[in-house]
């Protein structure tokens, strides 16, 4: 079940994380202003969205597409599937959020130099804006590893080491909510364990972003 989760979570975060770089730049550089209003507005309805929402969607519509490509259709890639959907806006509005504090200055010198425009965004803008980036992916990575009804209603629910993106897998937060209610002894202790698990990768993660940050800020 560890295996299953840091999987999923990673495939997911492996799939959000460039469509949301995409998203921010199309807003903040390409779209007109009232296309760029709009795209904002439905990612912040997309992040508002409960999980159980996706996962009864993910359960009525993805599931049965995939099942009909290779049965069983509830599997470890439903749940990257999903889970993509769920932590996309939370990457998206983030980092579009830290392009906005990036300083104009750069643009403007990147101008002088001759730059392109994709030259000056990929070359300049982005890599300026790269705390914020990793902040976002930290934040989408967090929002994943918690994920419990989405995980309940389209992974299949078997504990198993998935050996394809097709296998059913049972996740960790998945687990707790199914078993907590009647865990006694040692399997509620278990059960514990799952949780502080869960909140020490989050933790690692956490320590990993933050001294990236210190590495970037030293370097400007």
């Amino acid at each position: 079940m560890a295996i299953a989760t840091i999987a999923v979570v990673l495939g997911a975060v492996l799939l959000a994380t460039p469509i949301g770089v995409l998203s921010a730049l199309f807003c903040h550089y390409y779209a007109p202003k009232p296309i760029a209003r709009f795209y904002r507005g439905l990612l912040e309805l997309l992040a508002g969205i409960p999980g159980v929402v996706y996962g009864f969607w993910g359960l009525v519509v993805v599931v049965p597409l995939i099942n009909r490509w290779h049965p069983p259709g509830s599997s470890l890639l439903a749940g990257i599937l999903l889970l993509t959907l769920l932590i996309l806006p939370t990457i998206a509005l983030t980092f579009d959020a830290n392009l906005t504090e990036v300083s104009q200055i750069y643009w403007q010198n990147a101008a002088v130099l001759g730059l392109s425009r994709w030259g000056t965004i990929w070359g300049v803008m982005v890599p300026a804006a790269q705390v914020g980036l990793f902040t976002a992916i930290l934040l989408g990575m967090g929002r994943a590893l918690g994920e419990t009804m989405i995980m309940l209603m389209v992974c299949g629910n078997i504990p198993q080491i998935p050996t394809s993106l097709f296998d059913p897998i049972r996740t960790l937060p998945a687990n707790i909510a199914l078993e907590m209610a009647f865990a006694l002894g040692h399997h509620r202790a278990a059960l514990f364990v799952s949780g502080l698990f869960l909140m020490g990768i989050s933790l690692i993660s956490a320590l990993v972003a933050e001294a990236i940050a210190d590495q970037r800020a030293l370097y400007d």
